[in-house]
């Protein structure tokens, strides 16, 4: 379907060569190419993870040495979280969708737009430069090793430190965007809770990405000058690189899953066909769990040494983050308790996000317990948890918005049964890969192992065999999304949200005229607790 808007054409038939795309000032297109770059390097980082698992089907060495085994654990935590996880919601969805969400025809500063992309690829074209050279230090690149690894890490951290760029670009031009563009009408308590999310990832992104910018900059500093801040042979503390590496990393946690809850408080909503529960809670809570992010990072080093105060302020700080972060679950579930609900694609990702996710919150609490993170600290316990939030919340949350904006982007109608399919197998997979990997954890077995004790190797065995179901389920989703099956209305799911009101795909310059809004964004008809 086309529209008179502009030129006459959607987005995807203005101009189908590589400049009318890389040199695009269309936020639209911008986050396709987003998505096509995520994409990628989830794939790179997903066939590295697989090999990690494989390694692990016996105890001793199975089809990988040592080193070898430390590079593709380097290289699937590095790409996984630097180039798939933190930009995989907000640049690619967040460009996509923002402008349309408020009633914008583009971002607030479409060339900054675009040069954030293009630092993006030069980062990440780095980066995998280094990795593949290539680096065996483990994605947090802790010192003192980094400082004398002779793998590649200085180049690797300075693609680190160009993507801080685009990360910190990216997020002025949505805080500028959502403040001086939204649509008459479209009042800070009519926004869509998406946007609510962006905004609060966008804050983080400006506020705590320069931060681990200066300490990849020290550690560079370290390894060229032997500045002596973290290298304990020069009177360095190694502890102090964790401190300022958690200072980001922690609120960096929030960057990855804030926007995936933005896109669950989109989703339940319409499948449920019931006005959101508690709108201005799940928009505050978005503010108060970046506020409150940056306040926890102390908890990962329980164990370096740090007096028995200064842990117990931690923790009783990392209590804390769960309670914005439960309002946002409970009000999910109220949202759809008595509604209408549809188990669409959509909303089965949007579910196993809500329960995968809750899984690792509530783990987390017992790695905030300081008497139970003596014993679970730098066990298998700690990747369980960070991969049921991390990926379990974020990737799900990402195949959520796949299939609920997919007829949106596109224009077509994928297969839902296949999709459910699909997602069958995805939830199986990522269970039986990453559950027993708490059992292992409880018992004692370390991450970052090569080799490890007989005992875990039946709970290694079944964590491996489940990366099976996940490849399955991957590839058929893919499958699925590149064999559509028919043309897409302009709103096949009755949503009240502004994109969802124009032609589908969305027309180049979006708006004929700037619409102006006159009614929540939830306003499904039922009041019951409208506005609790």
């Amino acid at each position: 379907m086309t529209s008179d808007n502009g030129n006459g054409k959607d987005y995807l038939q203005n101009g189908k060569t590589f400049e009318s795309w890389f040199f695009t000032h269309d936020h639209k297109r911008l986050g396709v190419m987003y998505l096509a770059g995520i994409g990628i390097f989830f794939v790179i980082a997903a066939i590295a993870s697989f090999l990690v698992r494989a390694e692990h089907l016996s105890p001793e060495q199975t089809i990988m040495g040592a080193h070898t085994y430390n590079v593709m654990f380097t290289l699937h935590g590095a790409i996984m979280v630097f180039l798939f996880i933190i930009p995989g919601v907000g640049a690619t969805f967040g460009n996509f969708f923002i402008p349309l969400m408020i009633g914008a025809k583009d971002v607030i500063f479409p060339k900054l737009n675009l040069y954030s992309f293009w630092i993006y690829c030069v980062g990440a074209i780095v980066i995998l430069i280094a990795l593949f050279s290539p680096v065996d230090t483990g994605w947090t690149f802790y010192t003192p090793y980094s400082i004398e690894s002779q793998t590649n890490v200085i180049l690797v951290t300075t693609g680190i430190f160009i993507l801080g760029f685009s990360s910190i670009l990216t997020g002025l031009n949505f805080i500028v965007t959502i403040h001086k563009l939204r649509a008459p009408g479209l009042t800070w308590d009519r926004l869509p809770l998406f946007c609510w999310a962006a905004y609060a990832t966008s804050l983080l992104q400006v506020l705590a990405t320069p931060v681990v910018a200066i300490t990849l900059v020290l550690l560079i500093g370290e390894r060229y000058f032997g500045l002596g801040f973290f290298d304990p042979a020069r009177g360095g503390d190694p502890v102090l690189f964790q401190h300022f590496f958690w200072f980001y990393s922690h609120p960096a946690v929030y960057i990855m899953i804030l926007p995936a809850m933005g896109i669950i408080s989109e989703v339940i909503p319409v499948f449920s066909k019931k006005p959101i529960f508690g709108y201005k809670a799940i928009a505050y809570s978005s503010l108060a769990i970046a506020l409150i992010s940056f306040l926890v990072w102390g908890h990962h080093m329980f164990t370096s040494g740090q007096s028995k105060l200064v842990n117990i302020i931690f923790s009783a700080i990392t209590f804390g983050v769960a309670i914005p972060t439960a309002i946002k679950v409970f009000n999910w579930i109220w949202t759809m308790y008595k509604g209408s609900v549809e188990l669409s694609a959509a909303m089965l990702h949007s579910l196993g996000f809500i329960f995968l996710f809750t899984i690792g919150g509530l783990t987390g609490l017992h790695l905030a317990a300081l008497a139970a993170d003596i014993h679970l600290h730098d066990t298998y316990f700690v990747v369980a948890h960070m991969h049921y939030v991390m990926v379990g919340g974020t990737l799900f949350g990402i195949f959520s918005a796949l299939h609920f904006w997919y007829p949106k982007m596109w224009g077509v109608m994928f297969d839902e049964f296949k999709a459910k399919i699909a997602f069958v197998l995805l939830f199986i997979g990522f269970n039986v890969t990453f559950f027993p990997q708490f059992i292992m954890g409880t018992l004692g077995m370390p991450r970052r192992y090569f080799n490890y004790d007989p005992e875990f190797t039946f709970y290694h065995q079944l964590s491996t065999s489940g990366t099976w179901f996940l490849a399955i389920g991957f590839i058929l989703m893919i499958y699925n999304f590149f064999t559509p099956i028919s043309k897409a209305p302009a709103n096949p799911y009755g949503s009240k949200s502004l994109e969802w009101s124009m032609p589908s795909p969305p027309p180049t310059l979006n708006f004929d005229e700037i619409p102006t809004v006159t009614a929540s964004t939830y306003d499904y008809g039922n009041k019951i607790e409208e506005d609790a």
